[in-house]
């Protein structure tokens, strides 16, 4: 195993070390292994992504607020309120998380680092109901879950959303019986798998686009920190955009998958 280094320089000015060791980000003696490391500098750079919106969300109104979903062990939600909300001193993070053991860990945490304004709701994305939430974001969420991640968004009109995804399989079957002029770019199982990632999140960024937000898809970190480094952000500026659903549509059509989350009504 490699040694700790020394944190300090890694963090950002005025960053808690001790929510940092409270997320076992760094050790008890303040220090980063090889792991860690990569995980903060994941969650750091992704929360100066989204720092824009947050800042734009606090010019807007007196109190914000961010939904972050499949929130795990809600490292994004915590460092977000660390970094931004609790110095603005208003705002709220919610976190929604189906796993019982992590909603009631964070909950101590959050308690422990007078973080009153978080709040942690246990369930499923699809099922989880709230107020008006201005950002939406969701790092990592698996398969579906980004999709009902968008559709959280959509039903809770959010301004803001930063979705990382994960792995995805569900276009990816739907392509073993596709057939068509295309069907020679996934007929091996490794190109299906990357094909269907691809199409997956294209799909995701027309979708959001057809219901009016501006979408900008980019590396949210490197390769060498983890193989699932795209970003999708989106920010809406009109009720709905005809053009993108019509593209959205014709892709479907002329490929034969999609999420099955993501229709038009």
């Amino acid at each position: 195993m490699k040694p700790e280094k020394n944190a300090a320089q890694e963090l950002a000015p005025g960053q808690s070390v001790a929510l940092l060791k409270a997320l076992h980000i760094l050790t008890h003696n303040g220090g980063l292994n090889a792991d860690s490391r990569r995980k903060l500098k994941q969650v750091q750079h992704l929360a100066q992504l989204i720092k824009p919106a947050i800042d734009a969300a606090l010019a807007e109104k007196d109190q914000p607020a961010l939904a972050d979903l499949g929130a795990g062990k809600s490292y994004l939600g915590f460092i977000l309120y660390d970094l931004y909300f609790g110095p603005a001193g208003r705002g709220r993070v919610m976190a929604v998380e189906a796993r019982p053991e992590l909603i009631e860990t964070a909950k101590k945490i959050a308690a422990e680092s007078g973080f009153d304004r978080m709040d942690f709701v246990e369930g499923k994305i699809a099922e989880a109901a709230m107020g008006a939430v201005d950002i939406v974001t969701a790092l990592h969420a698996c398969d579906t879950a980004t999709d009902e991640a968008i559709l959280f968004a959509l039903k809770h009109e959010a301004k803001f959303v930063a979705l990382v995804p994960c792995c995805q399989a569900e276009v990816a079957r739907e392509l073993e019986s596709a057939k068509g002029p295309l069907e020679q770019l996934w007929r091996h199982g490794i190109q299906r798998r990357e094909f269907g990632a691809q199409l997956t999140n294209v799909l995701r960024g027309l979708y959001l686009e057809a219901h009016g937000y501006k979408v900008r898809v980019t590396e949210f970190t490197g390769f060498e920190h983890t193989q699932k480094n795209e970003m999708i952000f989106a920010e809406r500026h009109q009720r709905s955009n005809p053009r993108a659903r019509a593209e959205f549509e014709k892709l479907v059509k002329e490929v034969g998958a999609s999420p099955k989350l993501l229709v038009f009504a």
